[in-house]
């Protein structure tokens, strides 16, 4: 969905902010703050950065918001992007040789995206009349690693402290995706002493209980809690809309508030040493 009709949607919905985390792209957040001021919805700008957990090899997601310098993070998406697309031709290799189907009609069912993704592959198959969904048993049984028929390609970016520390010299806020997906939960007790911002308990991939927990662990932390509803669109898992997840007006001036008083605090532990 383009950003205009994202932003109306927002509005429909009765949201009144938002965020705009694209995957290792953020090419929408200037626009998205103008379309923004001019249906009166508020947006965070954002991306959300992919990462490899070094040991499990699992794919793991790092949101930065309201960064100083974005253009600092520009490098490591640009990075991500091109290792994505290596992984994506491999996947679309072993594709095409599965299905008849042409590259070409795959692309075509991808343009306008930054990369090339399995729910495109899936879409090509639903234009094709070979299933009549993106997330059904071909998909499980393609692009899932429990799958011993799976097509996947394991690209490999940079570990989630290399991630954190790159937000945090474009002047972000680092905050850890959905950790209850791919075993993220278990990289929390190092993430949090190298300085992780917040974590993104409202979603969901997060359970009931386990937003209790990642709530908890953010009390005592004293660290940010964000939530995402991960929509989109046609190529989401269920039914998912724009506001899915929602945090509070609190959580939300947490947020927009955290780094003037991560400065002041600063400030005052230079004066006092």
């Amino acid at each position: 969905m383009g950003i205009d009709d994202l932003i109306l949607l927002a509005k429909k919905r009765g949201i009144s902010t938002i965020a705009i985390t694209d995957l290792d792209c953020q090419a929408g957040t200037i626009r998205g703050r103008v379309i923004g001021e001019r249906h009166d919805v508020a947006v965070i700008p954002g991306v959300e950065i992919s990462c490899t957990d070094p040991q499990s090899g699992q794919e793991v997601h790092m949101l930065c918001y309201l960064s100083d310098s974005p253009d600092r993070l520009e490098g490591l998406c640009h990075a991500n992007i091109l290792t994505r697309k290596k992984a994506a031709q491999y996947m679309l290799m072993k594709f095409v040789q599965l299905f008849p189907v042409e590259p070409s009609l795959v692309n075509e069912c991808a343009r306008g995206a930054t990369c090339l993704y399995p729910q495109h592959m899936m879409r090509a198959l639903m234009e094709s009349g070979l299933t009549d969904r993106i997330h059904g048993d071909i998909y499980r049984e393609l692009f899932t690693q429990e799958s011993g028929k799976n097509i996947l390609y394991t690209a490999r970016f940079p570990s989630p402290l290399e991630v954190l520390e790159a937000i945090h010299q474009s002047g972000g806020i680092a905050v850890l995706a959905h950790p209850a997906e791919n075993g993220a939960m278990g990289l929390l007790e190092d993430l949090v002493r190298a300085g992780l911002d917040g974590v993104e308990v409202f979603h969901s991939a997060n359970s009931r209980e386990e937003q209790k927990q990642l709530l908890a662990l953010a009390k005592a932390e004293n660290m940010l809690v964000t939530g995402g509803s991960d929509f989109r669109g046609m190529y989401g898992v269920g039914c998912v809309t724009v506001g899915h997840e929602q945090v509070n007006d609190a959580q939300v001036s947490s947020l927009l508030s955290y780094k003037s008083r991560m400065h002041r605090a600063r400030r005052q532990q230079v004066a006092f040493s």
